[in-house]
């Protein structure tokens, strides 16, 4: 370890900041937020809560309240790769600091000045982004701020544990603020494959990745020195995704998604042993289907994906999967612990790239990704609310469910039956508002069983999710729902009747309940 050394009365580690121009510009968070000025856009890193700027908010949020006391405005329009730490988002939304967001997440004081209509929110696929960004739909990027692991002697990157949209922050920013944080384990350098051949139509080229652990980029990002306007040393460890251990719920979808890829193989869709590369979503279920595949007969398996929660690196770490290619680690206290304990392990399994390409949808078509993601409710036709609770109040964002369930292999998606203790059927007659139609939408799962919606009709697949999917309190509805629906003489092709289409959401709205 080196020895600290000071820079405007601010320490650091040489080791860690190995440019002398760079060196040169080594300040404190509070001087490097005097460059944000009231109505900037300001992008900043972080992806799941990992690569979040430690010292930024904290600042940033000062700042604003020094302002406001003197009387003034500050305010930023917030973009970023996905969610981020959740103490960072909370601290910038508590002080009215936040004035558009964009594209996901997942914090709830934002979340409720989003649905108070207090915060303007984008909902954007994530592998949209970076390409909306360049074409200018939200203006210039006034000011960047990236975290690192560490700046190199020759002025280059080397990215922390997130990489999200920072390459397109840090190509398209006016300014920028690098935070540079010690806690990174070194061994990080070379984890990252940085793709600089990306363009907009029609200069775009084929992107030649055909297996997730291909490499196709850089390990390192770029900065134009003369736009880094402060360098800002930090020592500390990401925030923790807060996950709990399967419960039984999640262990019955996890049970009922391995049996489909017995199907899958026996039926010679997929390959035996090593499947196809799979992507989960963030969250409980996800984590424990991709642990029940520890005990399965699978071996050699690959994942590309948005993010690596704890269960991929138990797979790693038995050798069960052989690759995991994501954008962030998005890890539990836990996991966060036996990552950097055990680094070199996980190192050489494991490749961080950037969010439009871990969700790009060409890759994903090609590689034939099985995408599994969770949601709100799905209706009786398959159609899927992933992000609006009643239709109109948000929970997180669309994220990069769309991204793989429109181009993946086989979209799949997970959840209980029910949520508030029974009160709430996650199968509905018709969602309230739809993030994945019924043309994406394969195979959905809840602790109940599984529906393989796959070549049937609207009329077959309301039955066999009814009777597959949702909880058994709710079947007598759903079922009295869709014979009323086809005996009507105006029933068509997809039965529907609209005058009761969102009772269940009625009843609840009225009595607390779905079953009145």
């Amino acid at each position: 370890m080196s020895t600290s050394v000071q820079q405007r009365g601010t320490a650091y580690d040489p080791s860690r900041i190995r440019h002398p121009h760079f060196r040169g510009l080594v300040t404190d968070a509070a001087s490097a937020v005097d460059q944000i000025a009231d109505g900037d856009t300001v992008a900043i890193s972080g992806f799941a809560s990992a690569g979040t700027p430690k010292a930024f908010a904290p600042a940033l949020a000062e700042r604003i309240r020094s302002v406001r006391a003197a009387g003034g405005r500050l305010s930023v329009n917030l973009l970023t790769g996905a969610s981020v730490a959740s103490e960072a988002e909370a601290m910038l939304a508590e002080v009215d600091g936040i004035a558009l967001r964009m594209p996901y997440q997942s914090e709830p004081t934002a979340r409720g000045k989003i649905n108070s209509g207090e915060m303007d929110y984008v909902d954007v696929h994530l592998s949209h982004v970076a390409q909306q960004v360049w074409q200018g739909h939200y203006g210039d990027v006034d000011v960047a701020v990236v975290e690192v692991a560490a700046i190199t002697e020759d002025g280059k990157l080397v990215p922390a544990m997130s990489v999200g949209n920072n390459k397109t922050w840090l190509d398209v920013a006016d300014k920028v603020i690098l935070e540079v944080n010690s806690w990174i384990p070194d061994g990080v350098e070379g984890m990252h494959d940085i793709y600089y051949g990306t363009a907009l139509p029609p200069q775009r080229r084929p992107i030649m990745l055909s297996r997730a652990d291909d490499r196709i980029g850089q390990p390192l990002l770029e900065v134009d020195p003369a736009k880094v306007v402060a360098v800002v040393p930090t020592d500390q460890r990401d925030s923790a995704s807060a996950l709990t251990k399967p419960d039984a719920v999640s262990e019955a979808i996890a049970g009922h998604v391995l049996e489909f890829f017995h199907h899958e193989v026996a039926g010679g869709r997929m390959p035996a042993g090593s499947l196809l590369p799979l992507q989960a979503g963030i969250g409980n279920v996800a984590n424990a289907v991709l642990a029940g595949l520890a005990a399965g007969s699978f071996s050699d398996l690959t994942c590309y994906s948005e993010v690596i929660q704890d269960s991929m690196l138990q797979l790693i770490r038995q050798g069960t999967v052989a690759h995991a290619s994501a954008t962030a680690l998005a890890l539990s206290e836990d996991g966060l612990t036996e990552l950097v304990d055990n680094f070199e392990l996980y190192r050489d399994h494991i490749t961080l790239r950037p969010q439009e390409i871990s969700n790009h949808p060409e890759i994903v078509r090609r590689l034939g990704i099985v995408g599994m993601n969770g949601m709100l409710e799905a209706d009786v036709y398959g159609n899927v609310n992933s992000t609006h609770v009643g239709g109109t109040r948000i929970m997180n964002g669309i994220g990069g469910s769309g991204d793989f369930t429109r181009n993946g292999y086989v979209s799949m998606f997970l959840s209980p039956s029910t949520a508030k203790n029974g009160a709430v059927s996650a199968i509905v007659p018709m969602v309230p508002h739809v993030d994945h139609t019924e043309h994406d939408v394969q195979v959905i799962v809840t602790e109940h069983g599984l529906a393989d919606l796959r070549a049937l009709s609207p009329r077959k697949r309301s039955r066999l999710i009814v009777d597959r999917c949702a909880d058994p309190a709710f079947r007598p509805l759903l079922h009295e729902y869709l014979d009323r629906a086809e005996a009507r003489p105006d029933a068509g092709n997809t039965p529907h009747i609209l005058e009761d289409a969102f009772s269940f959401h009625a009843r609840l709205a009225a009595t607390g309940s779905m079953l009145g």
